[in-house]
């Protein structure tokens, strides 16, 4: 320290004298030392609960978190319409693929070739939909190096590489009627048909896996709607593809081929209206998200189309038009609910609530739960 520095203690009471000087509130005596503090200022630490626990206790009420200023707890997901869309296509080309299969084996030629050509388009257009919004096509080629069963991306990634070569084939040996008798092109012309055949059993042994696994991809991610539906949602877009695949025959098969169309109808009305009542009403505050706003509008939408076309397809057997109708109103429905799921969890994600409210909940309910193990 240096000899022409004036003592701490002297430094500090020239401090306090000239706040004193400009009006400091309170007056503290200059004359106080570090180790004398002022009544006042013991009489604030002693209102404030200090050391010795005396003096008045305030009482501060509980803080009631949300999140920091309103932002969402999670990121909502980047994914935009393109994906509610491959959501849509894999279920149509999984249900058509199905109804392909069943005009095959019934001995329904116009049902089964409006399953594989409408199979082969919506597969089509959903390997578009998902190389769109992965950005680039090498992506999808990069998730076949791999084969994780514990991922859905991966399964389901291996699932459509084995069905759309499947729903290719099968469509392919529709033109097999055009093509000429003799030569090379006769030859493809015998060929098509067996290997169609075989290949269309391929796509369709593969549709139930195409036609779920989004459900359990939705369900996988820690999106609070999604996450929590995970019993319902491979239920509603299982419901969801047939009835789809039932749409499409019921509009392009005549009346006497559409009766496997009609039956497909049926069980994929029960299906989804039975998913889509639950994900509405089992959740508590998480079904919220799916019976408000967009998606609320979407799903009773859907749910309204699904029962009108259901009605339809059994009312009309003998019209054709009707039974076009029908099948517009199915396919109609199954746009509605995907669209609609799929906003739903997005609102989930959004708003802080849907949580921080289950979190809570799940706590209360292990620390009320605790004491009785331990008892």
């Amino acid at each position: 320290m240096s000899p022409h520095r004036p003592p701490v203690g002297d430094r500090f009471r020239r401090f306090l004298g000239r706040l004193d000087a400009t009006g400091r509130p309170g007056g503290v005596p200059t004359d106080l030392t570090p180790d004398q503090p002022s009544s006042a200022a013991s009489g604030e630490r002693r209102r404030g609960g200090g050391r010795r626990g005396g003096g008045e206790q305030l009482n501060v009420p509980p803080a009631e978190f949300t999140s920091y200023y309103g932002r969402p707890v999670l990121k909502p997901p980047v994914w935009k319409w393109d994906i509610a869309a491959y959501l849509f296509t894999g279920g149509l080309a999984a249900g058509s693929s199905l109804l392909a299969a069943g005009g095959q084996l019934t001995g329904r030629p116009a049902l089964r070739r409006a399953g594989r050509l409408a199979s082969l388009a919506a597969v089509s257009a959903s390997a578009y939909f998902l190389v769109n919004d992965l950005g680039r096509p090498d992506r999808f080629h990069h998730m076949l190096r791999v084969a994780k069963l514990t991922s859905p991306m991966s399964v389901g990634t291996w699932i459509l590489t084995v069905f759309g070569p499947a729903a290719g084939v099968a469509a392919v040996a529709e033109a097999a009627p055009w093509l000429p008798e003799r030569g090379v092109l006769g030859l493809g012309r015998r060929l098509l048909p067996p290997v169609g055949q075989a290949a269309g059993l391929v796509a369709a042994a593969t549709a139930p896996a195409l036609a779920t696994y989004t459900g359990v991809l939705l369900a996988g991610t820690a999106v609070p709607s999604w996450h929590e539906a995970y019993p319902e949602l491979p239920m509603i877009f299982a419901g969801s593809a047939l009835a789809s695949g039932a749409g499409v025959g019921l509009l392009a098969a005549p009346g006497d081929q559409a009766g496997p169309a009609r039956r497909m109808a049926v069980a994929g009305a029960a299906l989804e209206l039975w998913g889509s009542h639950r994900v509405e009403h089992r959740l508590g505050l998480l079904s919220e998200p799916y019976r408000t706003g967009t998606p609320g509008r979407l799903l009773r939408a859907g749910r309204a189309l699904t029962a009108a076309g259901v009605a339809g397809a059994l009312v009309g057997r003998r019209s054709r038009v009707l039974s076009g109708l029908s099948g517009a109103a199915l396919l109609a429905a199954s746009v509605a609910t995907r669209f609609g799921i799929f906003h739903g969890g997005v609102a989930s994600a959004r708003d802080p609530k849907y949580t921080v409210v289950p979190q809570r909940e799940r706590l209360r309910r292990r620390e009320a739960e605790r004491p009785a193990v331990e008892g």
